[in-house]
């Protein structure tokens, strides 16, 4: 796997690097999405339903892998038990790069699992640390760079995604979660996400990050470690 994202919920990585994911699949990057949770406490739709939509995001946006580490929504802890798991991910799939929720977040979940991710990056790497896959013992590994997307709480970037060629598949990938966006057939309860504004906001924060770089459209990353910027990259050969 070239780039493996973590997130707390289906739907956390489409919303926030969906453009981006698609960028890179477009590419021939191979990326694997690793769910921390069902989103079974979800105010709208079920853990199966919401299975079925991340599948059917994971399939428009090319991702090679899409697991579920079936920890609890709503109770992300900060255990070993958790970070034992997503080193497991993480061996098994031998990323060169990881991403991330940022580091403060609306969502507790999203910042646990932001804890989760930066501390399992580092334990990965330790060869003392023995963890299996099935009956197989892994072997040490620690990605080479750890980036964080935004979601409710905005950062100043590290760097921006020009993502104008693949913002209609991002949003294709969004509206896959037909239960958790605006549907006016819908009888259940509205919520944060629910309504026609949210989309409407997913949209423009977009065009706000894409004209800061004079692009149409932009997904923002963060970055604790500074990035080298090559020649080559500066001028676009």
């Amino acid at each position: 796997m070239d780039v493996l994202i973590f997130a707390a919920h289906p739907d956390d990585a489409e919303l926030s690097m969906g453009g981006t994911i698609a960028k890179f699949t477009n590419n021939g990057v191979k990326v694997g999405i690793i769910d921390l949770t069902q989103g079974e406490m979800g105010t709208r739709g079920s853990a199966e339903i919401r299975r079925k939509e991340s599948t059917k995001a994971a399939e428009i946006l090319k991702v090679t892998v899409r697991e579920n580490l079936l920890i609890p929504d709503g109770d992300i802890q900060l255990s070993k038990e958790n970070v034992d798991k997503i080193v497991v991910a993480i061996r098994r799939h031998r990323p060169k790069i990881i991403f991330a929720p940022y580091l403060n977040d609306r969502h507790p979940d999203h910042v646990r699992t932001s804890r989760l991710v930066k501390k399992a990056m580092f334990v990965s790497g330790l060869f003392k640390v023995k963890t299996f896959n099935g009956k197989n013992t892994q072997q040490a590994f620690r990605p080479e760079r750890i980036y964080y997307y935004m979601q409710t709480y905005t950062f100043n970037p590290s760097f921006i995604v020009d993502i104008t060629d693949t913002f209609p598949d991002k949003m294709k990938a969004v509206k896959a979660y037909a239960t958790q966006f605006h549907d006016p057939k819908s009888k259940e309860p509205n919520t944060f996400i629910s309504t026609p504004e949210f989309i409407d906001y997913v949209e423009a924060r977009s065009k706000f990050y894409g004209f800061q770089i004079k692009r149409k459209f932009g997904e923002p990353f963060y970055s604790e470690e500074e990035i080298e910027l090559s020649i080559q990259g500066m001028f676009r050969i």
